[in-house]
């Protein structure tokens, strides 16, 4: 398999604790590549083919500053050949009206430089009122509600590397 990247935030504390899990479960360091989101740059980015981003949503819907900062240089790339799995952290009862949005923004944003989109997960056992990340009764990536529904977490993530990994290997 090829070296995968696995780019999120050191400093985003769930975000990086979701990270560590999967970084456990993937269980093989040789292939899987840590690079902190918040230092990325164009050159690091494009030398991967396959990435996995953490992107947690902020404040209503946002994505996170380090990301946003990103956009501008993800706007000039080419991303044909590359595969991409997100996953993401919201609220969906405090945040129902844009739970995950950031998910679908950064997934919207790869889909139009050329990016294939795997690793999407079913959205039963979420509730919420609308979300960037869903579409046609899938999310873009894993969705991942920390703060009320953290027992599903460890699941969810075995069930998502295991995933991700097969369709890597495609």
């Amino acid at each position: 398999m090829k070296k995968v990247a696995l780019i999120y935030s050191y400093n985003s504390t769930k975000t990086a604790k979701i990270a560590e899990k999967i970084i456990k479960e993937w269980s093989d360091e040789k292939v899987l590549v840590p690079v902190n989101a918040e230092n990325i740059d164009e050159s690091t980015f494009m030398s991967f083919d396959q990435l996995i981003l953490g992107v947690p949503t902020w404040f209503d819907g946002e994505l996170p500053n380090y990301w946003d900062e990103f956009v501008p240089a993800i706007d000039d790339l080419n991303l044909k050949g590359k595969s991409f799995a997100i996953y993401g952290l919201g609220d969906q009862v405090n945040y129902a009206e844009n739970f995950l949005d950031a998910v679908g923004i950064m997934a919207e944003l790869l889909l139009s430089r050329g990016a294939l989109i795997i690793g999407t997960t079913s959205a039963d056992g979420y509730t919420f009122e609308r979300s960037k990340a869903f579409k046609d009764g899938k999310c873009r990536g894993l969705a991942i509600d920390y703060e009320n529904q953290h027992q599903l977490t460890d699941t969810r993530i075995k069930n998502w590397v295991k995933q991700i990994k097969e369709e890597f290997s495609k």
